[in-house]
């Protein structure tokens, strides 16, 4: 009698793809999901398939691990272990059978190894049968990572562009990004992420095992995502110079930052800050099936020694000063991961905080998380992992103290500052969703740049909450300060005593990067006033876009300080604001349709004007993932006033939301000029 032969097996990718969720993730592997059961048809030659007589089992394998698992034609009697049905109908003696694998929901992911026993008297034959990765599944609700809405699935593992929300939380930015996970080798390149941790080289059995758990893999992630500990992806560089390598600033997308590291074979990337390093991250998290979002802290504390209290020192004069080692950074980006956390017992599921970027130690390792969002609005300090840290990151107490000659001259106490806004990027929307209130017991909105009646939004002083002052201070930019053009701000000052005032007004402004001190005052202002009892003064100043140009760094960010001093009393009251500079946009439009069809070509154009007072040059860099089929780079140089306009054809490969952006980064200016439009692609 003939032997039953293997002569083919189909993996049948697209349709499991389709049904996964995971179409588009890779070209060289199957990717599935546990918990939902996927199709492999085997083709046989010699003789047909008889299941009175045949056999056959399965073998799964990761790395060292493996699971043997028999096929059979019933039901399988429990989802909490590998099963593999065969197809009733036409499986039952044919050359062709069909199989439905299972892995259960809680199992380790990663890049299995398929194999076939065919087990018939009196002979067995074994084959591998080809390779499948297996990743987190947020459809199946008996996974850990599960999300309930398509939406919010949608959001915060398909999508594969977003925004990251940087400036001040009066001012807020969003900046595209392109998370880029179904870039050619991406998922491959975040599954070499996990093989060379130190957690899979020191202990590969552990760390295969331990992959079933997103707390666990979350943490591995969030280490290798920076380069301290490891061979990890990312430098942090900080100084503001970035000779042999990238300007945090430049980067608009993690595809190529992960390419790279792979290319130089894992060695970090130069370079990254925050905004990057969380970015990167989402990619990561994203690919490998947890839902993730990126979030920013708007005035987020560094506290470095753990009291709940930042301070924040200046002269008489208004000039900050660098006294202490805790920092306010103007805005801070992490990410947010969505996970069961049933090693903290009921009441912590959902989203959990993970910081990649390095900052402190946490077990040894730089990384921070996942700390549960939940833990840290309740004050739950006592919860693993780094949720002191996190809470101080938004809840701190900013004690600022006037300094004269090593004397304390005034002492004030903000509580408010700290932690003022935190947003993410709205569901289905380019806006920031406000989840303040979902850090703090607090019932914070986004701010506007403007109050209720259209004047700007002011900065008070909180001197009367320690002190009793007998002057009262305001401070406010008359509008959003634009770059090209002259800041103008208003100070007020008020007497509040039946008496006559003579007072010494005191300005200093200093340019600053988002995450630390500022840098040396280049601008500053000396008056003397008058007051009558109760008057309220008013004083306008400008500060020129000469005056300020030369100094401003790469995130266009300013710390303007007013000191008030009576002459008589020596008494000191101080306001401080730091805003941000808003850079012009590039204004991008379509020619012909308003709608764009897959797979027609169609032309954008870009257009930009020189609003500096001198000549800029620089390279425009045009991206669009599932419109262009790679980046489009030109030379620009423009005159004062002169425009710049561009136009860039391309041809939609997939339908769907997807995003156009340019930068245009600048040779002579520590400056990227960003500009980005949606575009809805019809099928048809």
């Amino acid at each position: 009698m003939e032997d039953l032969i293997l002569k083919h097996v189909s993996l049948e990718h697209p349709a499991n793809q389709q049904s996964h969720e995971t179409e588009g993730l890779s070209s060289k592997h199957l990717v599935v999901r546990r918990g939902e059961p996927f199709r492999v048809t085997l083709f046989f030659q010699g003789r047909l398939f008889n299941p009175d007589r045949d056999s056959l089992v399965f073998r799964a394998q990761l790395g060292g691990l493996l699971v043997k698992f028999p096929a059979t034609f019933s039901k399988p009697q429990s989802y909490s272990q590998w099963n593999a049905e065969i197809e009733p109908g036409k499986s039952v003696r044919s050359q062709s059978v069909t199989v439905t694998i299972l892995a259960p929901a809680f199992s380790p992911i990663g890049l299995y190894e398929l194999c076939l026993h065919i087990l018939t008297q009196p002979r067995q034959y074994s084959y591998r049968i080809g390779e499948f990765v297996l990743l987190y599944n947020p459809w199946c609700p008996a996974d850990s990572v599960y999300l309930q809405t398509e939406d919010l699935r949608e959001e915060y593992v398909k999508s594969d562009v977003g925004f990251l929300y940087m400036g001040t939380s009066k001012n807020v930015i969003p900046r595209p990004w392109e998370f880029g996970q179904y870039e050619e080798g991406i998922l491959e390149i975040c599954l070499d992420l996990l093989k060379i941790s130190p957690q899979h080289r020191r202990n590969w059995q552990k760390d295969y095992l331990c992959r079933s758990d997103p707390v666990y893999l979350s943490r591995v992630v969030c280490a290798m995502i920076n380069c301290e500990d490891d061979r990890g992806i990312l430098k942090g560089n900080w100084s503001g110079v970035f000779k042999n390598g990238v300007s945090p600033s430049e980067w608009s997308g993690s595809a190529d930052i992960l390419k790279l590291w792979a290319e130089s074979k894992f060695s970090p990337v130069h370079y990254g800050q925050c905004w990057v390093f969380a970015a990167v991250m989402c990619t990561v998290m994203r690919v490998l099936g947890i839902p993730c979002r990126v979030v920013t802290n708007f005035n987020s504390a560094h506290d470095t020694n753990a009291n709940l209290v930042i301070e924040e020192y200046y002269d008489g004069m208004g000039k900050k000063l660098h006294m202490s080692k805790d920092s306010i950074w103007n805005f801070h980006v992490w990410v947010e991961c969505w996970m069961a956390r049933r090693d903290l017992g009921s009441g912590f599921d959902g989203w959990q905080v993970l910081d990649p970027t390095p900052q402190e130690r946490s077990g040894g390792i730089f990384c921070c998380g996942p700390s549960p969002v939940k833990g840290i609005r309740d004050r739950h300090l006592n919860l693993i992992y780094d949720v002191p840290f996190v809470y101080a990151e938004v809840n701190a107490d900013v004690h600022t103290v006037i300094v004269q000659n090593g004397q304390v001259l005034s002492r004030s106490v903000d509580k408010e500052r700290v932690g003022s806004v935190i947003c993410t990027k709205s569901v289905g929307s380019a806006l920031p969703q406000n989840v303040t209130s979902a850090y703090k017991n607090t019932k914070a909105v986004m701010p506007s740049n403007r109050s209720t009646d259209g004047s700007p939004r002011s900065r008070r002083s909180y001197a009367n909450r320690e002190e009793k002052h007998t002057l009262a201070l305001s401070m406010s930019l008359d509008k959003t300060p634009i770059a090209g053009e002259t800041i103008s701000f208003t100070v007020t000052v008020t007497n509040k005593e039946n008496s006559p005032k003579i007072l010494k007004e005191h300005i200093n402004a200093q340019a600053k990067e988002y995450n630390s001190s500022p840098l040396e005052t280049f601008w500053e202002v000396h008056n003397l006033l008058r007051l009558a009892p109760y008057e309220v003064k008013t004083t306008v100043h400008h500060i020129t876009h000469s005056e300020y140009d030369e100094m401003l760094l790469g995130d266009g960010l300013m710390n303007l300080a007013v000191v008030m001093q009576d002459t008589g009393s020596y008494e000191r009251v101080l306001v401080t604001e730091e805003f941000n500079i808003t850079n012009p946009l590039i204004s991008i439009s379509m020619t012909g349709n308003d709608y764009v069809v897959k797979n027609e070509k169609r032309e954008a154009r870009f257009l930009f004007r020189n609003p500096f007072h001198i000549p800029m040059s620089g390279v425009l860099t045009v991206m669009g993932a599932g419109l262009l089929h790679k980046k489009v780079h030109s030379n620009v140089s423009l005159q004062p006033g002169e425009i710049m306009e561009e136009k860039i054809s391309f041809t939609p490969k997939a339908a769907g939301t997807k995003m156009l952006h340019a930068n245009l980064v600048f040779k002579n200016r520590p400056m990227v000029i960003r500009g980005f439009t949606t575009v809805l692609v019809r099928a048809t």
